[in-house]
């Protein structure tokens, strides 16, 4: 009698282990298991014989990421325009030929303004638009910014949909950000990447972006004008340029562009809409970036700063009473002029690199009085310079 129980499960175990191993596959066990099948099997039948096709029962669903890529897309896609200019060249016989290029750009207002860059339709005879919907509208240069390489256009259109310019400065290295334009012609293509920096970058017609944007997003000959985007779709950037490969027979991505800052456009169209031009503020001046080891080397009462080398004739800084250097010497093969004021403080805030000063006068107006505080010798000083106009200056680094 005890040995009943014990006979009783070894018979269960062992018709547990017949069924699932001999009559009934794990395929067919899954089957019971899960009733809700995700993949169904068709067929189909030609000439060449019959193909068994696994397909998906229903549409995949998008995981947060790209949710948040579609989201950008479907919300700045609308606002994002080509830009074909026309220039007439001649040929050999002195015929007209027609020369076009492409851009990008986006639309500011339901008033048809649209933010582009200046090379994209400089020297052009005829600019053209194309919206998203592939309508196209001839388009007017309304002004341009040569020193920050913008241009504003303006179409005659209805039912536009403005692009949202993203408000404050405060971008992040690391931050994603996504580009659309019209890259190779290829309209309406976006690509996706960080800020892989912030930095000065000098530009193809001799100015700088102060404060550009660095991306490895992969952008292209056609993106220029276009925006850079944050993850909510608001516009943080124009992009500009990209660093070419020089192994490379063609322009094309490198995993480095270059965008101007949004804040630098605003600025520019608010000169724009005042002045009927772009005006950048300056202190007029000529300037060397200080580190520790330039200070110690030539006895600077601090290590840090932006040292005068030169001032302006009649410029907003020489007005002020400020000085530039008067003894020449050398950095490495490069000419340079000490004993001019260095610039520690704009408006009470800590300048230490160049960036800095230029951060803090796009953020003010040909115009407007500001306090620059400097070290004379070892003479802490403030000055209250009127901010200038600035113009193109033949050489060095002009703020």
């Amino acid at each position: 009698m005890r040995l009943r129980p014990v006979v009783l499960v070894v018979l269960i175990v062992c018709a547990f282990y017949y069924l699932t191993t001999r009559l009934m596959p794990i395929g067919a066990l899954a089957g019971l298991v899960h009733h809700v099948a995700t993949e169904g099997t068709s067929t189909i039948n030609g000439p060449l014989g019959s193909f068994s096709l696994t397909e998906a029962k229903a549409a995949p669903e998008y995981d947060a990421e790209e949710q948040q890529n579609i989201a950008v897309y479907k919300k700045a896609l609308p606002s994002v325009v080509n830009i074909t200019s026309t220039q007439v060249a001649y040929d050999f016989f002195l015929r007209p030929v027609p020369q076009q290029g492409q851009g990008s750009g986006f639309i500011l207002d339901t008033q048809g303004h649209i933010l582009t860059n200046n090379h994209v339709i400089e020297g052009a005879q005829m600019v053209e638009v194309t919206l998203w919907n592939q309508k196209k509208y001839k388009a007017q240069v309304m002004n341009v910014d040569k020193i920050h390489d913008l241009a504003l256009l303006q179409i005659q259109a209805k039912d536009l949909q403005p692009a949202t310019l993203a408000s404050g400065n405060n971008l992040v290295v690391g931050q994603r950000v996504y580009a659309i334009g019209n890259p190779f012609g290829f309209s309406g293509t976006m690509t996706r990447g960080i800020i892989s920096a912030l930095r000065s970058v000098a530009m193809p017609n001799g100015s700088k972006i102060d404060n550009a944007i660095q991306t490895d997003a992969s952008v292209n000959p056609g993106n220029s004008g276009g925006p850079l985007l944050n993850s909510k779709g608001e516009v943080i950037g124009i992009t500009t340029m990209i660093a070419n490969n020089p192994n490379s027979q063609v322009d094309q991505s490198a995993g480095i562009g270059f965008a101007i800052p949004i804040s630098v456009a605003k600025a520019t169209m608010e000169d724009f809409a005042r002045f009927g031009r772009a005006r950048r503020p300056s202190l007029d001046v000529v300037t060397l970036p200080i580190g520790p080891d330039i200070a110690e080397q030539i006895g600077l009462p601090a290590d840090y700063g932006i040292l005068i080398e030169r001032v302006n004739p009649g410029g907003a800084a020489e007005k002020a009473g400020m000085r530039g250097g008067t003894q020449r010497a050398y950095m490495g093969n490069t000419p340079v002029m000490l004993g001019g004021d260095l610039i520690v403080a704009f408006d009470g805030q800590e300048i230490t690199t160049p960036q800095d000063l230029a951060q803090a006068l796009n953020s003010h107006r040909a115009g407007d009085t500001v306090s620059i505080t400097v070290f004379r010798g070892r003479q802490r000083m403030v000055f209250h310079v009127t901010l200038s106009d600035a113009k193109q200056i033949d050489s060095g680094t002009v703020i």
